[in-house]
C-alpha cells in the first residue's frame, strides 16, 4: 500500500517550476502525496499560490510576507493579504517571521511580523514561521499572542534546540522537519526529532530548496517529501507508514484539510 503524505510546506510558485509545475505536482501524487501546501513569500507569490490552489485540487495556499521581504512590502498589504486570505483554497498566513541571517532591516521584519501575526488572529488562521537566528525574538512574540481557539500554527523547518521545540509545543504548535534532517552532520536536528512527539511532527520540502539526501544538489520538489518521512522513521525506530499517517493527520488538524479516504 502507498503512503500517503503531505507536503506541508512547498513553493510551488517559484520560477525553477515554470516549464513542468503540473509534471512535478502529478509526480507528487503519484508518489502518495495528497496534499501540497503552496507558501507565499511576497505579494505576488501569494496571489499565485492561491490561483494555482484554486487550479490543482491538491494544493492549498498560505499568502504572507516573509521576512526577506518586509522591507518591500508596500503600504496597503494587511488589506492586499486579507483579500486573498477570503479565498477559500488558502488555509493559512505565511510564511512569516524573522530572520537576522541576513542584514534584513530587523525593525521592519518585527514590525510586518507582529502584523500579520494580528491579521492571523483576527481572521482564524493558523501561521506559518520561519525562523532563522532569532529564535528568543519569536518566542516572545508567539507567547503574545491571544489565540485560543484554533490551531496555533507551524515552525517550518525547524531549527531551534530542544527546550524551544517544547515551549512551542506547550503553546500549541507543530514543528515541521525539512531536508536537512537527512544530511549527514545535522546530528543535533536528529537528537531533537528523536525526543519530540510524533503527534507534533509535520514533514515538507521547502522546494525548490534544502532538497534530502540522496539527491542533494538538485532541484527539491514534493515527492521528496516521502525521503524526510523515511528519515524520521529511521530516527524514531518506527514504521514509515506510521509516521506518515501520524504527520497527515497532523497537517490535516492543523491547516483543516480533508482526509484521505
Amino acid at each position: 500500500m502507498k503512503q500517503v503524505l503531505v507536503d506541508s510546506h512547498a513553493h510551488l510558485c517559484d520560477e525553477a517550476f515554470d516549464q513542468d509545475r503540473d509534471e512535478v505536482i502529478d509526480r507528487a501524487v503519484g508518489a502518495g502525496i495528497t496534499a501540497i501546501m503552496d507558501v507565499g513569500y511576497d505579494l505576488d507569490s501569494s496571489g499565485r499560490a492561491a490561483v494555482l490552489a484554486g487550479r490543482r485540487q491538491e494544493v492549498h495556499a498560505a499568502v504572507g510576507i516573509s521576512p526577506h521581504d518586509a522591507a518591500k512590502a508596500p503600504g496597503d498589504y494587511l488589506d492586499q493579504l486579507a483579500g486573498l486570505a477570503k479565498n477559500q483554497r488558502v488555509v493559512a498566513i505565511g510564511e512569516i517571521g524573522l530572520d537576522f541571517y541576513y542584514d534584513e532591516p530587523r525593525d521592519r521584519q518585527r514590525e510586518v511580523f507582529q502584523d500579520q501575526l494580528e491579521l492571523a488572529d483576527k481572521l482564524g488562521l493558523p501561521v506559518i514561521i520561519h525562523d532563522r537566528d532569532a529564535h528568543g525574538e519569536i518566542l516572545d512574540l508567539l507567547r503574545s499572542r491571544r489565540r485560543t481557539e484554533y490551531p496555533a500554527g507551524v515552525l517550518h523547518c525547524f531549527s531551534g534546540s530542544l527546550e524551544m521545540a517544547r515551549e512551542c509545543i506547550k503553546m500549541g504548535f507543530f514543528l515541521s522537519v525539512a531536508g536537512p534532517v537527512t544530511f549527514h552532520n545535522a546530528r543535533r536536528l536528529a537528537q531533537t526529532v528523536a525526543e519530540l512527539p510524533l503527534e507534533r511532527l509535520l514533514v515538507e520540502t521547502d522546494c525548490p530548496y534544502l532538497t534530502p539526501v540522496p539527491y542533494r544538489g538538485k532541484r527539491n520538489e514534493p515527492a521528496n517529501v516521502a525521503l524526510v518521512a523515511a528519515r524520521i522513521a529511521e530516527i524514531k525506530g518506527l514504521p514509515v507508514d506510521k509516521v506518515a499517517r501520524i504527520t497527515t493527520e497532523n497537517a490535516a488538524a492543523l491547516f483543516g484539510l480533508k482526509q484521505p479516504k
